[in-house]
């Protein structure tokens, strides 16, 4: 307990040093911020008042929104907000807070992809029993333990990281507090403590990775058994938005942390944390609504309902 080290603040990775360049991340990070909300909220909001869209499939889209728009507003707004006031600090506790709801809607996200990937298996290799077996309640029901269980393990996790013993500096190598660099502030020997947690954490990550390959395996096996070529091509489009998405998910964590960090510079970890952190929430809702004809018609007809009711508005007031 003597060798303890206090630590009451953390010093993030800096874009640069440049003030002109902190202006430019400063702009350029609240443009993609702005897309990652505005794309996001719009797919909760039409699969909201659509009662087209009141199916497990665009449920769980809403849910994958959500926790696009959490993920990107754990690192974001405070990188933005040290750039513009030329600093790199972050207290105690609000390195904690990252590191708790960052890993919160990071792991919940992947199990709720894990999820949508048994509702498609569900979908097209069991469609006779998909209402029964996708109904309401078990929707609710999947997606509420998604979220609690995380919740729980990110609470554990969290604690558990946050009490060992930092004595190997303030210095968090990322412009946001992870528990991988964090872990390389900690002592050898508390260290030990952890390996248990991300050994499990491993597991359970593969084991999700197992039940999404053994679905899409399925899912393919039975896409290719059908006999129209319309059918296969309207079968496997209701599987590729989330198919891309999972694979560009899975494709950016895994690259970030396997890349060994001995050899990779501070730039390339920025590079690579913008990627796998700040790129997914903007690009999933452009993946899901791009090829997505029921997400189009819906914004449409919402745009379209609005215009007119204001323009219903102005006749009515001349």
């Amino acid at each position: 307990m003597s060798n303890r080290t206090t630590v009451t603040e953390f010093l993030l990775l800096g874009f640069s040093d440049v003030r002109e360049l902190q202006i430019l991340h400063f702009v350029m990070f609240l443009v993609i911020y702005l897309a990652a909300l505005v794309g996001n909220l719009l797919i909760i909001i039409v699969v909201s008042f659509d009662h087209h869209l009141h199916t497990p499939m665009y449920f769980f889209l809403m849910n994958l929104s959500i926790l696009d728009i959490g993920s990107i507003s754990v690192p974001v707004p405070k990188s933005m907000a040290n750039s513009l006031m030329n600093t790199r600090s972050i207290s105690y506790s609000g390195c904690v807070t990252q590191v708790f709801f960052f890993m919160f809607f990071a792991v919940t996200e992947y199990s709720l992809l894990t999820i949508m990937a048994y509702d498609r298996y569900i979908a097209i290799c069991q469609p006779l029993h998909y209402e029964r077996v996708m109904n309401r309640r078990a929707c609710v029901q999947m997606a509420a333990s998604a979220w609690m269980s995380v919740f729980v393990y990110t609470a554990l996790h969290t604690g558990n990281t946050f009490s060992l013993s930092f004595c190997g500096g303030n210095m968090v190598d990322q412009f946001f507090c992870e528990i991988p660099q964090l872990l390389k502030l900690a002592c050898s020997d508390s260290y030990l403590h952890e390996t248990g947690v991300i050994v499990f954490s491993v597991c359970l990550g593969l084991g999700c990775f197992v039940f999404i390959v053994v679905s899409y395996v399925q899912i393919f096996t039975t896409v290719l058994r059908i006999p129209s070529v319309l059918g296969r091509q309207k079968a496997f489009s209701t599987c590729l938005p989330h198919l891309v998405v999972v694979s560009f998910f899975l494709c950016t964590a895994i690259f970030a942390y396997l890349n060994p960090s001995s050899s990779s510079t501070s730039g390339l970890n920025i590079m690579v944390a913008v990627l796998y952190s700040v790129m997914p929430p903007v690009m999933n809702p452009i993946i899901y609504s791009m090829r997505n004809k029921e997400i189009k018609a819906a914004l449409k007809k919402l745009i379209e309902g609005r215009l007119f009711t204001k323009n219903k508005m102005s006749i009515f007031h001349l």
